[in-house]
């Protein structure tokens, strides 16, 4: 492990108490506590945070403003509780003046892939000379990544003043609606109000769940995407994909044009039929674009597109997995039906322009490396079919000879499908568990590891700092110059505590 942080003094400079950080943060939400506390738990070799990953707020005044509002919305219903409706979000856009009709916008939605393809239909879109809002959900460290501007997300300072200018208007709907605005809501509405406030030319918009009631569904998209749908969620959207899929199709608009990535037959089905009801334009992954041909490169892909208006060759992505390529063609079409290429203009879109905006491309949390000897990398699978693409990406992308998984999942995910898809490539797994009130019991999750893995393959470390430095110990055995290798996954919230207990923020 590397050298602790040291005073000015040289002296080093003590660890936090991971319990202690907890529970000085008890007034706040769970899923936030230890993301945004700034342990120095464990500090190893990570490099400085990404400019895409914002950390605490340096002013002390500026951070205490910021605590005060995440206090307040964590007063508020979260992600998880939902009552199927969007009359609170509609009365809350009609009060504020329907901000989000003074631009247009992409809305996104699907089971795996969102937040990847909405990032890389921003840098094509910032690429082309146009100013963008992008709204993605869940963060990864810190609650102003939710919502960005010209690529970067919102200052602290500006994510308090949006908040405080519609404060009122929200509290004006609470009080006349049965429920209050619950925490996705108020989100929703503050990027909305933001981007029009900025102005934008035009919105990136990332569905929480589902499409139809989903409270970013009172925009009308002029473009739709659905990327790959799965099953996830099954209690609240549906027990097959078909039935998914009938949710999500929801963000498809009357003459919208509906760029679908590859679907299951049943999910392609329903999409395609709504799309011929509201008279929308559908262009297909596999049929009217794709992916053509695609390399490991270092540090990502070289990759052959084929778009609307024609191939699109030599695109460099660094990012890894042929998952990540597939929302690269996704995001490419997207972005060429936006600005009515293969319908209004026959010319693609500049193939310089291309390059340069996906060489830009950045994905937190997604096969991100943050550390090396040995090398530890970051994912945030939660579900089976996510989990299946991150272990392919890691065969084809990185020659680990020994791989350690640490995995902290989520109680209300398909926890045994998630660990199968990962058995094939770890060869020992650290079972822990995050901050949020939502994460597994560490104990009912390595019950389950020990069902898939055998009991052997598997450690239970509880505290997430603990299952850190057992995993690298474990992936140190093979050697400095072998190759071991630490994988965490399992969960938005377990990668992002992870990011920071490793130095990224």
């Amino acid at each position: 492990m590397s050298d602790l942080p040291h005073d000015d003094n040289g002296r080093p400079d003590p660890l936090d108490p991971f319990e202690e950080i907890i529970e000085a943060e008890t007034d706040r939400d769970p899923d936030l506590a230890v993301i945004e506390a700034g342990s120095r738990t464990l500090r190893t070799q990570g490099g400085a945070p990404g400019a895409d990953v914002p950390a605490r707020p340096e002013d002390p005044e500026v951070d205490k403003a910021l605590r005060e509002v995440e206090a307040e919305l964590a007063t508020r219903w979260g992600e998880t509780k939902l009552e199927p409706s969007v009359s609170r979000i509609s009365a809350l856009m009609d009060v504020l003046g329907d901000p989000q009709r003074s631009y247009p916008s992409i809305h996104i939605t699907g089971t795996n892939g969102k937040t990847s393809t909405a990032r890389m239909i921003e840098c094509l879109l910032g690429a082309l000379e146009l100013r963008t809002g992008r709204y993605t959900s869940p963060h990864v460290q810190s609650i102003t990544e939710r919502i960005s501007l010209d690529g970067s997300p919102v200052s602290a300072e500006r994510f308090i003043e949006t908040y405080q200018d519609i404060k009122p208007y929200i509290e004006m709907v609470d009080a006349a609606q049965e429920y209050r605005l619950s925490f996705f809501e108020v989100l929703t509405g503050m990027a909305y109000a933001a981007f029009a406030d900025a102005p934008v030319d035009v919105a990136v918009v990332e569905v929480g769940m589902g499409g139809s009631w989903d409270a970013t569904n009172v925009i009308d998209g002029d473009v739709a995407v659905v990327t790959p749908i799965g099953l996830d969620h099954t209690d609240r959207l549906g027990e097959t994909t078909g039935e998914i899929a009938g949710e999500k199709a929801g963000v498809i608009k009357q003459g919208a044009t509906v760029i679908l990535a590859q679907q299951p037959v049943d999910a392609a089905q329903v999409l395609l039929k709504k799309a011929v009801e509201v008279d929308a334009t559908v262009a297909r992954e596999g049929l009217e674009f794709g992916v053509v041909a695609r390399q490991v490169a270092v540090g990502g892909q070289m990759l052959t597109l084929r778009g609307l208006g024609g191939e699109y060759p030599e695109v460099y992505l660094p990012l890894h997995g042929a998952h990540q390529a597939h929302n690269a063609a996704v995001a490419l079409a997207a972005v060429e039906a936006f600005f009515g290429v293969g319908a209004q203009r026959a010319e693609p879109l500049d193939i310089d322009t291309v390059r340069k905006a996906f060489a830009a491309v950045s994905s937190p949390g997604r096969l991100e490396v943050v550390r090396r000897s040995p090398t530890v990398v970051l994912d945030a699978a939660h579900n089976p079919a996510g989990a299946e693409a991150a272990a392919e990406a890691v065969r084809e992308a990185f020659d680990f000879t020994r791989l350690i998984g640490v995995v902290g999942a989520s109680g209300d995910k398909n926890v045994r499908g998630l660990l199968e898809a990962f058995e094939p490539i770890f060869a020992e797994i650290v079972v822990t568990q995050n901050s949020s009130h939502r994460a597994m019991d560490a104990d009912e999750l390595a019950a389950i590891a020990v069902e898939v893995f055998g009991d052997e393959r598997v450690q239970v470390e509880p505290r997430l700092p603990d299952a850190l430095e057992a995993a690298i110990t474990l992936a140190e055995e093979e050697g400095e110059f072998a190759g071991g290798g630490v994988l965490v996954t399992g969960s938005v919230i377990t990668v992002g505590e992870a990011r920071l207990l490793l130095g990224k923020g």
